[in-house]
C-alpha cells in the first residue's frame, strides 16, 4: 500500500488492547489443564477462576454466572436453544421465542433452526424507522399468550445502525410473566453502560475481540437459578453446560480487556462520539444527500458507529473504492460480508431493496484519530462520485 491505513470497522473486530497483549502473551509457555488436580492443573484453575472474578466484578455479575465459551455466536446458541429446551422440558407448552427483526446472524439463524428442526415458534418483532424495537408489539405478544413464552431475546445494541434498544422495559414486561430475557450485548459491552444485576436480564453475551481481547474467547452471563440445557456435552466444565478444556491464555486476556474497556468507557464513549459527529456532519457536507441511519446521534446510539446512506451507489462498491484508498470499512454484519444482498436491518427499519443496499458502516474504535476522519471525508467525493457513475452505465 502506498498510503497509511485507516481502519474504520471497529464493530467487526477492534485491535487487542496492550493489557490483553500482556496477559495473554505471560500466559502462552504455562501448562496446566484447569481441570486437573496437580499442581500445574491448580495454577491453571486459579487463573480461570481469577479472571471470572474480575469480569463478573466489572459486569455486575456473580462469579458463578460467568460461563466461557469460545465466543459471541457460541454464547448466543447456548442461550437460545439451551433456555428453550430447558423451559420447554419444565412445561411442554412454552414453546414461543420473542425476538427482533434485526438481531445478529448469531441469533437469527439458531431461531430459526429451532423453528425449523424442533418445533419452536418464533416471532421476529417489528421496529421503528431508526431501527428501535416497537414495545407495543412484543407487549401484545406476551400477553396473547404468556403461559406459551419461553424466552425473549432483544440485542443491547444494534451492530449495524448502532440504536440501542429498550432493554430495561422489555425486562420490565417480561418480568410480570416470569418470562426470562437474553439479550446479546456484544457491541454494547465496553461503549455504553452495562450492568447485569441493575438491567435484570437472566442472560447476556459478550465476546472479546469486542473489547480489545483475542478472537475465539467469550462468555454467556446466566444466572446461576436458571436452567440452560447443554449443547456440548463432555467433561462437565462450566456448570456442565459448556464443556470443554478451557483456554487459559486466552480467558486471562479477555478478562483484561473486559476490565481496562469498561474502566474507560466513559472517557471513550467521549472521544469517539466526537469524532464520530465529526464524521457524519464533514461527510455530509461534501455529499450533501447522504444520510443517517439509525437512531440521532446521542444517548440512544451507539458512540462509535456511523452508518450512512448514499443514494445512487452500491454499498460494495464503495467499500471496494475506499479499500483502494487504505480506507476499511463495512457494509454492514462481517458475518454477512461478501453476500450480495439487502441488509435485513435496514429492511426491517422501512429501507427498500435499493435503500437497503446503498449504505457504508463507519465503525471507531480506541484507535481511531483524527487523521482518519480526516481522510475518510477527503477521500469520499470522489469515491461516491466513482460509484454513481458506474452505476448509471
Amino acid at each position: 500500500m502506498t498510503q497509511p491505513l485507516v481502519y474504520l470497522d471497529h464493530a467487526a473486530t477492534t485491535p487487542m488492547l496492550p493489557v490483553a497483549v500482556e496477559a495473554l502473551t505471560r500466559h502462552l509457555g504455562g501448562v496446566g489443564n484447569a481441570s486437573s488436580l496437580h499442581a500445574s492443573g491448580r495454577g491453571a484453575r486459579r487463573v480461570v477462576e481469577e479472571s471470572r472474578e474480575t469480569i463478573a466484578g466489572v459486569i455486575g455479575a456473580r462469579p458463578g454466572d460467568v460461563v466461557f465459551t469460545s465466543g459471541g455466536t457460541e454464547s448466543d446458541n447456548l442461550a437460545l436453544k439451551g433456555i428453550f429446551w430447558a423451559r420447554r422440558a419444565e412445561d411442554p407448552r412454552r414453546t414461543r421465542i420473542l425476538s427482533t427483526a434485526i438481531e445478529h446472524h448469531a441469533v437469527l439463524d439458531p431461531l430459526h433452526w429451532l423453528a425449523g428442526s424442533d418445533g419452536a415458534e418464533v416471532e421476529l418483532l417489528p421496529v421503528s424507522s431508526e431501527g428501535v424495537l416497537d414495545l407495543d408489539s412484543l407487549r401484545e405478544s406476551i400477553e396473547r399468550d404468556p403461559a406459551s413464552v419461553a424466552l425473549v431475546s432483544v440485542m443491547w445494541a444494534n451492530n449495524e445502525v448502532g440504536s440501542l434498544q429498550p432493554v430495561d422495559e422489555v425486562v420490565a414486561l417480561a418480568a410480570e410473566h416470569g418470562i426470562p430475557v437474553h439479550t446479546d450485548a456484544v457491541q454494547a459491552l465496553g461503549q455504553v453502560p452495562v450492568d447485569f444485576a441493575d438491567c435484570g436480564v437472566d442472560a447476556l453475551t459478550f465476546t472479546g475481540h469486542k473489547v480489545g481481547g483475542p478472537y475465539g474467547v467469550g462468555a454467556l452471563v446466566v444466572r446461576r437459578d436458571l436452567a440452560v440445557s447443554a449443547l456440548v456435552h463432555g467433561g462437565g466444565q462450566e456448570r456442565d453446560i459448556r464443556s470443554g478444556t478451557l483456554d487459559v491464555p486466552a480467558i486471562a486476556s479477555l478478562a483484561a480487556a473486559v476490565e481496562e474497556s469498561v474502566k474507560n468507557q466513559h472517557d471513550h464513549a467521549v472521544r469517539v462520539a466526537a469524532l464520530r459527529d465529526d464524521l457524519v456532519r464533514r461527510v455530509i457536507e461534501v455529499v450533501p444527500d447522504a444520510h443517517l441511519h439509525g437512531a440521532p446521534a446521542g444517548p440512544g446510539r451507539l458512540p462509535g458507529n456511523a452508518h450512512i446512506g448514499f443514494p445512487g451507489c452500491e454499498g460494495d462498491s464503495l467499500l471496494m473504492l475506499l479499500d483502494a484508498r487504505g480506507i476499511e470499512c463495512s457494509t454492514g454484519s462481517a458475518c454477512s460480508a461478501g453476500v450480495p444482498q439487502p441488509s435485513h436491518v435496514l429492511l426491517a427499519m422501512g429501507c427498500d431493496d435499493d435503500q437497503a443496499r446503498h449504505s457504508l458502516r463507519f465503525s471507531l474504535g480506541h484507535t481511531t484519530t483524527p487523521g482518519d476522519v480526516d481522510a475518510l471525508v477527503e477521500a469520499i467525493g470522489p469515491v461516491v462520485e466513482r460509484a454513481r457513475a458506474a452505476r448509471s452505465r
